[in-house]
């Protein structure tokens, strides 16, 4: 499951990105905009300006903005980034102790199968097609 923390980071970087020609964007402006609390959003912030998806200034006239074009990022990159991980199970968690059960697990490859359906799907998902509504399920075969 995706956590709250994931889905307002999407919601952040498409505030961004629909106000990208305003420069360096407030946070409390995104904040209201969005309905979500400062105080959350400063606690997300950090992990999306040290991995370089957003560029911050602070002090007058300061704020975050994007720090690539709103098509170079993908849904799949921002989960990752905030979430962790999108492992349905433990044992496909990078850096996961092997499982004791690894040589007779029987679910093993359907949850490696729906480990790739989940990131394939995410990472064909930019957040230009979010802000522009250029999704169309069809496109992704299953």
């Amino acid at each position: 499951m995706i956590s709250t923390r994931g889905r307002y980071a999407l919601r952040v970087m498409i505030d961004l990105a629909e106000h990208a020609d305003d420069g360096y964007i407030p946070m409390k402006e995104v904040a209201q905009r969005q309905g979500i609390s400062l105080k959350y959003l400063e606690r997300i912030m950090p992990a999306l300006s040290k991995n370089n998806l957003v560029e911050g200034v602070h002090g007058k006239g300061g704020g975050y903005r994007l720090s690539r074009k709103p098509e170079d990022y993908t849904a799949g990159e921002i989960l990752r980034l905030v979430e962790g991980s999108l492992a349905p199970v433990a044992c496909l968690e990078c850096g996961a102790e092997p499982c004791s059960r690894q040589d007779t697990c029987k679910t093993i490859a359907m949850w490696k199968k729906f480990y790739d359906l989940v990131n394939g799907y995410f990472d064909h998902i930019t957040v230009a097609d979010l802000v522009y509504g250029n999704l169309n399920t069809e496109d992704f075969q299953f």
